[in-house]
């Protein structure tokens, strides 16, 4: 059995002088990127230029408080390591839910069925080491996804999406937690992100590789208008 690990991270920021949007994707560079399947946007999160606000990614609820003075701004993601396919429901280039899913580890391989309208995933087997196979039996075209779960959630979190996988046809991956950041404010939670974002990654790190729990601050050099995140 693999070892599930959780990952807690908090970007910060104080001050910036300016309102930015962080966006956060597993867009890390792999086999088929953009060809085969799409990275999914992750967290979307505002941090304002003064005052203090909290945001709640759960409520997708953003509050702000008027202050006199610059204020902090706070924003926290968690990352669980169990992986899971799921058959997507896609409208207007969001993954706005999942019909069904599977747990599953890396080597294995399960197979998405369908009876009277109901999907199913059948219990992983033994597949190839160091990918996730599913195969798609249910005599038409399916939107699969690989994600991760989250505590408490019965559907996973999609990271990576496949579009109309033909029946018969196998989708494989090879996932590994690279998690980026990017100032842009172009992009949505959950939408599916079909080219290379047009403004570079401010912050890359696999997660597999941090502490459980970490905390990050974002900057901006008022000259440059240069954006860093670093640990705090």
């Amino acid at each position: 059995m693999a070892h599930i690990f959780t990952r807690n991270l908090s970007f910060q920021s104080n001050d910036l002088g300016k309102e930015v949007t962080i966006m956060l994707t597993f867009d890390a560079d792999m086999e088929g990127l953009y060809e085969d399947f799409f990275p999914v946007v992750w967290k979307v999160s505002k941090f304002g230029k003064t005052g203090g606000c909290s945001y709640s990614f759960a409520a997708k609820l953003l509050t702000y408080i008027s202050s006199p003075v610059p204020g902090p701004y706070r924003a926290h993601v968690t990352y669980t390591s169990q992986l899971a396919f799921s058959k997507s429901q896609v409208v207007n280039e969001n993954i706005i839910d999942a019909e069904t899913c599977v747990k599953i580890n890396a080597g294995e391989k399960t197979t998405l069925t369908e009876v009277n309208d109901i999907y199913h995933f059948s219990h992983p087997q033994a597949g190839t080491p160091g990918v996730l196979q599913a195969v798609n039996n249910t005599g038409g075209d399916q939107d699969i996804a690989v994600g991760f779960m989250s505590k408490g959630d019965l559907m996973p979190q999609p990271a990576l999406y496949f579009n109309g996988v033909g029946d018969g046809s196998q989708v494989t991956a090879r996932f590994t937690p690279i998690l980026r950041a990017y100032i842009t404010s172009d992009y949505q939670e959950t939408a599916v992100i079909r080219g290379a974002i047009n403004t570079p990654a401010i912050w890359s790190h696999d997660l597999t590789g941090l502490a459980e729990s970490t905390t990050w601050t974002l900057n901006r050099d008022a000259a440059t208008g240069q954006y860093t995140i670093v640990q705090s």
